[in-house]
């Protein structure tokens, strides 16, 4: 229970002082969307494990901190799915890159305990929690990001 709350304070002094208040569950939201791209709001609630009112008012609140924002389905008008915004997506970088360093600074204060065992376990750990294995989670969120402003572009001009 202590490193679990040692984990949960370490996410949460990574969104604090942040120009864009957001909490843990609008993060997590966040993540979803720089993984996994663009998704219903519906979908969002599922993987959160919350009702789908309260994701969708999670939701909303992250598209009026210009986070997120709608778009509708080329092929079916009446999918809207969420995406994240240029901003969005930077407030996950920076996040990421602060807990990041900070993991790094407690696994060098003990290094002596990072046998591959324990590193083992943490993997599995994680991928019976659900999570997606950091390579995949790069890989998407990397590709997301060009991908993601192009189609916003090209959005926002067939909008205009």
């Amino acid at each position: 229970m202590a490193a679990s709350r040692a984990f949960v304070g370490l996410a949460a002094r990574s969104l604090a002082g942040l120009d864009a208040e957001v909490t843990l569950p609008q993060f997590r939201a966040l993540v979803v969307l720089a993984a996994r791209g663009p998704q219903r709001a519906a979908d969002i609630s599922a993987e959160l494990q919350v009702a789908a009112s309260t994701g969708t008012r999670m939701c909303d609140r992250l598209i009026r901190k210009g986070l997120v924002r709608r778009s509708r389905s080329t092929s079916d008008r009446r999918v809207v799915r969420l995406r994240l915004t240029p901003a969005g997506l930077a407030l996950v970088q920076e996040v990421i890159l602060r807990r990041r360093a900070e993991l790094s600074r407690i696994v060098a204060a003990t290094s002596v305990y990072w046998q591959p065992a324990v590193t083992e376990a943490l993997a599995a750990f994680a991928t019976a929690a659900g999570e997606v294995p950091e390579q995949e989670w790069w890989l998407g969120f990397t590709t997301s990001d060009g991908q993601a402003e192009a189609e916003a572009e090209a959005e926002a001009e067939a909008e205009a």
